[in-house]
């Protein structure tokens, strides 16, 4: 793919998805040989569990069945390792630091697959990827197509993701694109003809306190965006020698993420903003009336498969669409991607 000259952009290389050293990551992967996992003093399995970032209402779940007690009932001790910024799941499963990760959507194991890393994608805890669109509300803008030509305040984690989507899939181009630094939305607000690309359980509520105008929030998911979001990560290796507490931090997640959504979730927050104390009770409420409001846990398969779900059929529908954007080979493997054989219920 050529620049447009804009430069916000950069040619795309799928090595960007896993972070720098992709390559010796995924030979280290590959020679993972993983046996069972450590047992603590009291006979519990230890799990180490990497997030995708700072604890908040997006990693609920977890804290949830930490706070409840639900791993402890499977007879596991789990510890929950905020990721950086950066996103470093990957190289912490390649060093062994973590026996699990969270990947934030689904081009991380599908990227992983593309670099021959044996690693998958357990569990999706998100049936809907929470990015959004931001818009003023204007009778034109009716969905995503009203929004080709504007200026788009995109964040850099966006460019191999979200924005791939929106130019293969709408037209979109790249003399849209605009940097947005730390946050700053003034030059959003200055321009009525600006677009913010961001999170529905962040961004959304950042705007409306900043602006003076109830925005327009056009969810990527229900405009066609396939993506996952919250996927439990295990190399093949962990799940093979591991396969009972797997299972076992599978269904204890289940419930966490059942009960934060619908039941009381002020054990798992304080959890949360003792682990991140950047983190509000009121950033969480309005996070978790986000995630209910929008069936972001319990919609989608997780309605007919239960929460966790994932289906052949939607990463297929990923593969193609991306496929047909250039990013991956039409006849990559995208089954090695995911499995769903240690989801409750199955065998």
């Amino acid at each position: 793919m050529a620049s447009s000259g804009n430069p916000f952009f950069a040619p795309h290389r799928r090595a960007l998805l896993i972070g720098a050293g992709a390559a010796a990551i995924t030979a280290t992967l590959a020679a993972c040989d993983r046996t069972q996992a450590p047992v603590d003093e009291d006979g519990r399995v230890r799990l180490r569990f990497a997030t995708d970032g700072p604890a908040q209402a997006t990693h609920g779940g977890f804290y949830q069945a930490l706070a409840s007690g639900a791993y402890e009932t499977r007879g596991l001790t789990v510890e929950i390792i905020q990721g950086g910024p950066g996103g470093d799941v990957p190289q912490r499963l390649a060093n062994t630091s973590v026996e699990l990760g969270l990947a934030s959507s689904s081009f991380l194991p599908m990227n992983l697959v593309a670099q021959g890393a044996p690693v998958k994608a357990v569990a999706a805890f998100f049936q809907k990827d929470p990015q959004v669109l931001i818009a003023r509300p204007e009778p034109a803008v009716e969905g995503i197509a009203g929004l080709v030509g504007r200026p788009l305040y995109l964040s850099d984690s966006a460019r191999d993701t979200v924005w791939l989507w929106l130019r293969a899939t709408y037209g979109f181009t790249d003399d849209q694109l605009q940097r947005m630094e730390d946050g700053d939305l003034a030059p959003f607000l200055a321009d009525r003809e600006a677009v913010l690309q961001g999170e529905l359980t962040r961004d959304v509520t950042a705007v409306q306190s900043a602006a003076r105008f109830e925005p327009r929030v056009l969810m990527l998911a229900d405009e066609g965006y396939p993506s996952y979001g919250a996927m439990v990560l295990s190399t093949d290796a962990f799940a093979r020698d591991n396969a009972g507490a797997l299972r076992g931090f599978i269904a204890a997640s289940v419930e966490g993420w059942r009960d934060y959504i619908q039941g009381d979730g002020r054990a798992a927050d304080a959890l949360i903003r003792q682990a991140n104390s950047d983190m509000t009770q009121a950033d969480l409420d309005q996070a978790r009336a986000a995630l209910r409001s929008n069936s972001v846990v319990n919609g989608g398969d997780a309605a007919l498969y239960g929460l966790g779900a994932m289906t052949a059929e939607r990463w297929q529908a990923f593969h193609e669409t991306m496929s047909t954007a250039g990013l991956y080979p039409a006849d990559l493997d995208w089954r090695r991607a995911f499995t769903t054989q240690y989801l409750p219920g199955r065998d």
